[in-house]
């Protein structure tokens, strides 16, 4: 059983999402979640789901760390950071704008860099130890047309997380990249509406189902408990079998 009793979690782009996700089954487990996020209506969907909004912009490197300093001062503790916080941009590649592929950077690998420095500061000052989970996704092991610059800061996410977990492993902190595949988010969802959509969906799958955010949150969750002790430094796949088949975006045409 996954135990955040007593732990303080902070879960970035919490307010929907994947991050929405993170924050029900970190608060299921115990945990006192605050949600970072900067969406219109973010504070009653975060407090629907337990959690409290600290609002700030990822994007924005001072106020973000400035906030992730206000949660170790309210609460008198922090036990773990999930970067999730996230944009998903696919430009055709010839004709993309570098200002573009400067936001997914910013949004995607700097904020990463940026809350996980800022935490680990406070884990190292505290001697409490504590776990980062850095949201990343399955586009750094296979990706596909305009997913160039969004499959970059994915991968980069991950091997960021190597050399962090090297880091800071001396100080009791665990760091690990999540890397889910396709999930119903609430713009899946909608779109999934559609069944022959939903079918395509599906097969793209080893399960036949794709990722709720739920089932993602679950593996983040005990990525942040003491029971994924022996873990750090890991690129945990979370995508129902979705890149382990080479051409895996072409099963709906095969028969079975």
């Amino acid at each position: 059983m996954i135990d955040l009793t007593e732990k303080v979690i902070i879960v970035t782009g919490a307010a929907s999402g994947i991050g929405r996700g993170v924050l029900r089954m970190a608060r299921a487990a115990g945990a006192q979640v605050v949600g970072i996020d900067i969406a219109p209506g973010a504070e009653d969907r975060i407090a629907a789901e337990g959690g409290l909004l600290y609002r700030a912009d990822v994007g924005d490197p001072g106020s973000f760390a400035a906030t992730i300093d206000r949660v170790r001062s309210d609460f008198g503790r922090l036990d773990g950071l999930v970067n999730n916080a996230g944009i998903t941009r696919a430009p055709d590649f010839l004709g993309a704008d570098v200002a573009e592929w400067d936001l997914l950077w910013q949004v995607n690998q700097r904020s990463v860099l940026i809350g996980s420095q800022a935490a680990a500061r406070i884990m190292v000052k505290d001697r409490l130890g504590g776990a980062i989970v850095n949201i990343a996704s399955n586009h750094a092991r296979a990706s596909d047309v305009g997913y160039e610059a969004y499959a970059g800061t994915k991968g980069g996410i991950v091997a960021m997380t190597r050399a962090m977990a090297w880091s800071l492993g001396r100080h009791g902190i665990r760091v690990n990249a999540l890397c889910p595949g396709l999930t119903l988010t609430e713009h899946v969802a909608n779109v999934a509406r559609d069944p022959a959509i939903a079918k395509t969906f599906n097969s793209w799958h080893a399960t036949g189902q794709v990722n709720t955010v739920d089932q993602v949150g679950q593996v983040a969750a005990f990525l942040l408990s003491d029971a994924s002790a022996a873990i750090s430094g890991a690129e945990i796949l979370a995508d129902q079998g979705m890149v382990a088949r080479l051409g895996a975006l072409g099963a709906e045409k095969d028969e079975v």
